[in-house]
C-alpha cells in the first residue's frame, strides 16, 4: 500500500508542473497587461508605462520572465502582487478561510440532503417517491447556480427579509456570522446534492443485489438492520470518492456564487486579478487551487485504497 501511495504522490508532480507552465503562458496570451489596465484607469503616459513595465519585469523576454517566476515557485515564493505590492501567498491566505468555510458548509448541505434521499430512493425503487426524488435530482443538476442564488435572494432577502442578500465577515460562532453563510452554502450545496444523491442511490442499489445482503435477509434480520449496518456502509465507498472530488473542485468553483453574494473569498480575488491583469496574483491563485485539488484527490485515493482491499491487490 505504501508503494501505491508513493506512486500516487509522484504522479501529481507532472500534473502541477504542467499546470504551472500552461498557467504562465496562457495568461500572457490574453491581450493587455497590468500597465494597460492602469493606463486606462489612471493615466495615459507612454514614458510612465515603459517605466512601470521595467519595474514589473514585463520588458524582459518571455522565457526570462518564466524562469524568474518558476525559480521562485519551486522555492515556495508565489511572487508579489502588481497592484497591492503584497506577497501573493499572503493575499491568498487572507481570503482562503472564507472560501474553505463556504466549501465545507456547501458539502455539509449536500451530504445532509443527498444521503437520506438516496437511501429512500434506493429502498423504494420504482415507486412514486423514487420518481419524485429522481426528478428533484435532475432539477438540481439542471438549475444554474447563479439563477438559484438570485431566486434565494429574492425570496429570503427581498420578500421575507429573513437573511442578508450578501456580504461576509470574519468567522465567529454566532448567528451574526452564519446568517451570511446560509444562502451561498445552500446555493452551492443543492447542485452537489443532486450528483451525490444519484451516486448514493445507484451504489446502494448495486449493493442491495449482492449475495451477502440476500443472506442477511434470509437469516431473518430486519430490513432496517440490513440496510444501515450491512448495505449502506459498503455503498458509501464511491460516494466518499465523489464528495472528495467535489471538495477539490468546489474550492475553485465558487467564483460565480461569491460574486452574487459578495463573499470575500478566493473567487472574488480571482475576478479582481483577471480584471486588473495582475499576473503574479492570478498565477498564484491557479497554482494554489490546482495544488489543493490534487491534494484532495490524493487523499481520496488513499482513503479508497484503505477502504477497498481489491485495489491494493490489483496494484
Amino acid at each position: 500500500m505504501l508503494q501505491l501511495i508513493l506512486l500516487r504522490i509522484l504522479a501529481t508532480v507532472p500534473v502541477l508542473l504542467g499546470v504551472s507552465v500552461l498557467t504562465f503562458f496562457l495568461i500572457r496570451a490574453v491581450p493587455g497587461d497590468v500597465v494597460d489596465a492602469l493606463a486606462s484607469e489612471e493615466f495615459d503616459n507612454p514614458e510612465a508605462a515603459a517605466q512601470l513595465r521595467r519595474i514589473f519585469g514585463l520588458d524582459l523576454p518571455l522565457h526570462e520572465q518564466f524562469w524568474m517566476w518558476f525559480s521562485g515557485l519551486v522555492q515556495g515564493d508565489l511572487g508579489t502582487s502588481f497592484r497591492t505590492g503584497r506577497p501573493v501567498l499572503q493575499e491568498i491566505m487572507d481570503r482562503f478561510p472564507l472560501t474553505l468555510e463556504l466549501t465545507l458548509a456547501a458539502l455539509l448541505v449536500s451530504v445532509a440532503i443527498a444521503l437520506p434521499l438516496g437511501v429512500i430512493s434506493a429502498t423504494r425503487r420504482n415507486s412514486p417517491l423514487d420518481g419524485g426524488v429522481r426528478i428533484a435530482s435532475l432539477l438540481g443538476l439542471s438549475i444554474p447556480n447563479f439563477w438559484l442564488g438570485i431566486l434565494l435572494i429574492a425570496l429570503f432577502s427581498v420578500y421575507l427579509r429573513w437573511l442578508p442578500s450578501g456580504g461576509s465577515n470574519n468567522f465567529a460562532f454566532s448567528w451574526d456570522h452564519f446568517k451570511y453563510l446560509i444562502l451561498p452554502a445552500v446555493t452551492l450545496g443543492t447542485s452537489l446534492a443532486a450528483e451525490t444523491m444519484r451516486m448514493s442511490r445507484s451504489s446502494l442499489l448495486e449493493v442491495l443485489s449482492q449475495d451477502y445482503v440476500r443472506t442477511s435477509r434470509a437469516k431473518g434480520l430486519s430490513e432496517r438492520l440490513v440496510i444501515f449496518r450491512h448495505a449502506l456502509r459498503n455503498s458509501l465507498i464511491p460516494v466518499v470518492t465523489v464528495v472528495g472530488i467535489q471538495a477539490g473542485a468546489l474550492l475553485g468553483g465558487t467564483v460565480v456564487v461569491e460574486q452574487i453574494f459578495s463573499w470575500s473569498g478566493l473567487g472574488n480575488l480571482v475576478v479582481r486579478a483577471i480584471n486588473q491583469r495582475d499576473y503574479p496574483l492570478l498565477q498564484g491563485l491557479i497554482i494554489f487551487l490546482a495544488f489543493f485539488y490534487v491534494a484532495v484527490s490524493l487523499v481520496v485515493d488513499i482513503i479508497y485504497l484503505y477502504l477497498d482491499p481489491r485495489l491494493r491487490r490489483r496494484g
